[in-house]
Formats: structure tokens, sequence, C-alpha cells
């Protein structure tokens, strides 16, 4: 129910948002605005106010909305209503109107980010765990241990931060200078060579490839905690047991141990413990768990893993030491908020040129089911998480909305580009064949996105 609530929240308020920037500037030119609908299908509910000319609409499919606006070509217009047609406006007020939608979406993500950034964001220190041998990480001479203090001169204040602005230059397929402060306190410096990355690395083991993984305190395989009626409590384990072995595997650290467990859901799993001065012996079946995570593509899928309701012994401060949070005074937030919006949007033009050049595989695209996904975990992390994705969903759908395709903004801006160059509008053919084009296009993006949905919920 937290994933449907959190869905239809975020696109009512990104629909909105859209549509209310057109509306505002569309009123503000003068144009007669004769219907502002949130969702599409069955109206549900409409209201008119008294000295509106607005009727504000409530549709049964809350996938998107729409602004209807006075305008010849979708019927007839009143001859004193004529100087409030669309159709009738200067070129310049149409490109404006048609434009605000997208640029609502960019100011809200705006808005959202600069609260985020104000409040705090929490995040993992950009500190180096292991670094694979002959990866371009290694070849740099990056070191297991080492903080990452900046990319070409640019803070990185965590992991997350690490990781977008490593995305952003790969994408450049350049070489990036690196700063860091190794184990023992030196500053360092290394040229990480990114000219090799390829469209198709570009995935959520992005940083794998790079040979890069964040640092993690080794973690024995001493039992710490059992929840209350767990798998692992009602075979007998117990705070303090240390596994030795699992199903005949050798046990060294806690990371193994809950690999076996994953990789056998409802299947039988022996351990061989030591507890105290003795050695004792347990079998136990791990509860077949449906669990959402990224797959290869780093789009969100469910599958089925064991768990047994167990939990290692930590040394809290060592993990404690390792978190930080991102926070900033109002201006540095905004000043955050801007910079994080431009790159985000320019990121994901990029990402959807090369998906477009056929450089970058389509099973990168996301269609509801996935973002509904990603709604209900960041809804689920607390409010600045979702303020997040709301962020990040609005930059996509301003992003999208702006492609010069019939149909979207962009592909109506195209067409007023197109009329200030020839001297007047594009034929009403032209405006057919036009629209017929992004029909089939976005019909054939929108089957795309939801075969990857469903494939990643089969798949797991």
């Amino acid at each position: 129910m937290m994933t449907v609530l959190a869905f239809i929240g975020a696109i009512a308020l990104l629909v909105v948002f859209h549509e209310y920037g057109h509306y505002w500037v569309a009123r503000r030119c003068g144009v007669k605005v004769l219907c502002f609908s949130l969702g599409f299908g069955k109206v549900i509910y409409r209201k008119r106010f008294a000295d509106s000319d607005t009727e504000w609409v409530l549709s049964a499919i809350p996938l998107g909305g729409y602004v209807k606006m006075l305008d010849e070509r979708e019927g007839k217009v009143a001859p004193e209503d004529m100087g409030y047609a669309f159709n009738r406006k200067p070129i310049g007020q149409r490109m404006a109107i048609v434009a605000a939608g997208p640029l609502a979406n960019f100011l809200l993500a705006i808005v959202l980010y600069w609260i985020v950034f104000m409040h705090g964001v929490p995040g993992i220190k950009p500190v180096l765990g292991e670094v694979n041998a002959g990866s371009p990480a290694a070849i740099a001479q990056l070191r297991a241990g080492e903080t990452i203090l900046r990319i070409d001169d640019e803070p990185v204040p965590s992991w997350q931060e690490l990781r977008w602005q490593l995305l952003d230059k790969a994408l450049q397929q350049r070489v990036v200078s690196v700063e860091g402060l190794s184990a023992g306190g030196t500053t360092v410096s290394h040229q990480l060579d990114l000219s090799g990355v390829e469209a198709k690395d570009l995935d959520g083991e992005f940083l794998d490839k790079l040979g890069l993984h964040v640092y993690q305190p080794v973690l024995l395989p001493v039992i710490g905690q059992l929840v209350a009626g767990s798998v692992a409590q009602r075979a007998g384990l117990r705070e303090g047991d240390v596994v030795l072995k699992a199903n005949g595997v050798e046990i060294q650290r806690w990371n193994e141990l809950v690999d076996i467990v994953r990789s056998h859901p409802g299947q039988a799993v022996d351990l061989n413990i030591r507890r105290g001065g003795s050695m004792e012996h347990v079998t136990l079946i791990p509860q077949p768990t449906q669990e959402s995570g990224p797959n290869r593509s780093g789009a969100g899928t469910r599958k089925t893993v064991g768990k047994i309701g167990a939990a290692p012994k930590v040394d809290e401060a060592e993990w404690k030491a390792l978190l930080t949070e991102v926070r900033y005074g109002p201006v540095e937030a905004l000043q955050q908020s801007l910079r994080k919006t431009v790159e985000t949007s320019v990121i994901s033009l990029k990402m959807l040129g090369k998906m477009v050049m056929g450089e970058v595989s389509m099973k990168n695209l996301s269609g509801p089911i996935t973002i509904a996904d990603y709604a209900g975990q960041s809804a689920h992390m607390g409010v600045v998480a979702y303020m997040g994705f709301l962020a990040l969903i609005s930059i996509s759908l301003g992003v999208l909305n702006l492609l010069p395709v019939p149909l979207l903004d962009g592909g109506h801006l195209l067409y007023y580009v197109a009329e200030l160059i020839k001297g007047s509008p594009v034929s009403e053919r032209a405006w057919e064949i036009g629209q017929k084009f992004g029909i089939v296009l976005l019909g054939t993006l929108m089957v795309f996105a939801l075969y990857n949905d469903v494939n990643r919920l089969i798949s797991g």
C-alpha cells in the first residue's frame, strides 16, 4: 500500500507542477484555459469557480494530465474570443507557454534539492575498500583505505557523490584528476583514465568495473543479535556463537555466511559453530523472502532470497565513523541544488542520447512499475529520501518533455522554430504526420519500458 500511495503522490505532484507551469504562463499571456486535468480518462470530479473560465478536473487514470487552451485548431472560437486563442498569440508567447511545463519541473527539483541539502543528506564517507587488480583504479594506483577528497577539483563529500561524479566523467570518456588522503594521512594524487569505459559498462555495477569498492569493516561470523521467533532462534542459535562452516564450506567472514543463507531459500543449511569451549551442529531452513534490489542495469527487481533473522556482532564505533551527513546553509544549499539539477539534467540527456544511438542498452529504460517500486522504497526510507526521489523524477520528466519529439513539449517547440525560420506555421499535413510519428515513437518506448518492468519482475 505504501508503494501505491507513494507512486500516486509522486505522479500527482509532478503532473500538477508541470501542467501548472503551462497554465500560469498561458494566463499571463492572456490565453483562455478551458480545462486543467489531473489524470486521463473518465472524469471523477470537476469544478468551475465563479470567477474562472477554467474547469478543474480529476480523472480516473493518474498517469499524467493536461491543460486545454482555447485554440482554433481544436474547435470553433467565437469572434470576440479570438484574442484569447493560443494559436493567435505571438510565437514568442506560444514558445514560453510550451516551455513553461518542463521549466516548472526543473524549478520543483531545485526547491526539493534545496530543502534536502539544508536538512542534511546522510551518506557514507568516500573511503575505498578493496581495489581490483588490473582495473582502471589499480592502474591509477588508488589504494584501499584511501579517502577520496576531490575529482577534478570538485569536492567529494560522500560515496554517492563519488559515484555520480565518476559517472558524469565516464560519459565524457576522459582522464580525471583524483585527489585523496591515504590511510597514513598523506595527500595523494592520481590520474584515473576513463577513456576506455564503454557505454555498456554504465550500469548498476559501474564502480565495480572501475575496480572501486566502498570500505567496510571486516565482520567476523559471530552472532550478535537474533530476531525473536526467527528461523535462527528457533534452530537454537545463540548470541556469541561463532559460525565455522556452512554446508561444509569454511566461513571466515560474515558476508560469506550471508551469501550461503541468501542462496538457499527454503533449503536446509548445516552450520558448524563454536559455543564457548564446545563445538555444536545446527541445521536451519532460511525463510524465503521477496526482496527488491538493483539488477545489472541498476533498475529495480524482485527476487526470492533466504533469511534467518540473525545479525553479526559489530563494532558500532567503527561503523559510525564511516557515516557522514552533507548539510549546507540556505545560500550554499541553493547553489548546490542548482548544480545538482543541472548535472542531473545533463547526465540524463547524455544517457538518452547514447540510448538513441544504440550505445546504451534499452534495458536501462524504466516504466511505471519500476518507478513505483523506487517510490515505495524511498518513502520507507523517510521524507528526505522521498524528496530526493521526487527531485530526480521531476528532472527526468522535464528532460523527457523537452526532447524534439512530436506530442511532447519539445516537439511543439521544434514546430515553432521551423515557423520562425520559414516565416509561417508548419502545414497541417506536416503537423499530422509529426503527431502520428510521435504516437508511434512514444508508444514503442512505453512498450519497451513496460517489457523491462515485467522482465525485471520475472527474472528477479
